[in-house]
């Protein structure tokens, strides 16, 4: 097809597009074509082939990039004046599928929370990162930035700056602070002394990847199949909040969530706990 070479050569030559992104749309523009059997076409041409694309089930990633590009291609053929209207001016990408995050079921959490040697300053720093990330729900950049002074202990509460030199407060329990008092009171001592909570052997403030390292590692010994990381950590923190009943504004400002729709992801994996609780629990719906 004519339009569609000169197209692909105008992508090529004046818009130096990557040889992979025009292999892509060349094969979106050849199907596109083959369902369509021509260029001249309406709103509601593609609002049929939009349909096609959702009943042979392709994804949302690949439905928004041949969306996206039949929207250059027919923007460039208007700029040459091969169209008078652009059909696609009323179509939208769609979007993006909301990807239900990782966590870890109550077993698990013990399981890993409970894997460090406590006899070691290691082991005690270790069980205190995990115990504190799942306590708190804290991202691991606010983790590794937590100083001494930034503790209160008689109220069990932590000043966190987060995202957008944001401060708020977040709290940690009685598992928690047993462990931080150890690891205060014991193997921090016995490494270089840093106004940071966490620091490596050297005294110097720990970093992300070292954190990374540690929940990987115990994940490994503690023989979960799923891998973890320090965000698996903070959505677990959220579920299990919800489904003890805490609601989810409380949950978001405690996570550091400017937008509620941010935190309402985790609604979805707490209602898929609610419907198991109630398929297993009322008379009526149980399995006979």
């Amino acid at each position: 097809m004519k339009e569609i070479e000169n197209f692909l050569e105008y992508l090529e030559l004046e818009k130096n597009f990557s040889k992979h992104t025009i292999i892509n749309y060349k094969d979106d523009l050849e199907n596109y074509y083959a369902f369509t059997k021509k260029i001249q076409v309406s709103l509601k041409d593609i609002r049929e082939y939009q349909k096609y694309l959702y009943d042979q089930k392709f994804s949302t990633a690949s439905i928004s990039r041949k969306i996206s590009c039949l929207k250059s291609f027919y923007k460039y053929l208007q700029s040459e004046g091969k169209i008078k209207e652009n059909p696609m001016t009323l179509i939208s990408n769609p979007k993006k599928e909301k990807k239900l995050p990782n966590f870890l079921n109550y077993e698990d959490t013990e399981k890993l929370l409970n894997t460090p040697d406590l006899s070691t300053p290691e082991g005690q720093k270790e069980a205190l990162v995990m115990e504190m990330l799942y306590s708190t729900g804290l991202r691991v950049s606010e983790l590794i930035n937590i100083k001494i002074d930034d503790i209160n202990y008689s109220e069990r509460s932590i000043l966190i700056l987060g995202k957008g030199n944001k401060e708020r407060y977040v709290y940690y329990g009685s598992k928690c602070e047993n462990l931080l008092r150890l690891y205060t009171n014991e193997g921090r001592k016995k490494l270089k002394d840093s106004i940071y909570l966490f620091q490596n052997k050297h005294g110097r403030q720990i970093n992300d990847r070292t954190i990374r390292k540690i929940i990987e590692t115990n994940a490994l010994k503690a023989g979960l199949k799923m891998h973890v990381t320090p965000h698996t950590l903070r959505h677990t923190y959220a579920t299990h909040m919800l489904n003890e009943g805490a609601d989810l504004k409380s949950v978001g400002d405690l996570l550091g969530h400017e937008n509620l729709s941010t935190t309402q992801i985790y609604t979805h994996i707490s209602n898929e706990r609610l419907r198991s609780v109630y398929l297993n629990a009322h008379p009526r719906a149980k399995k006979r």
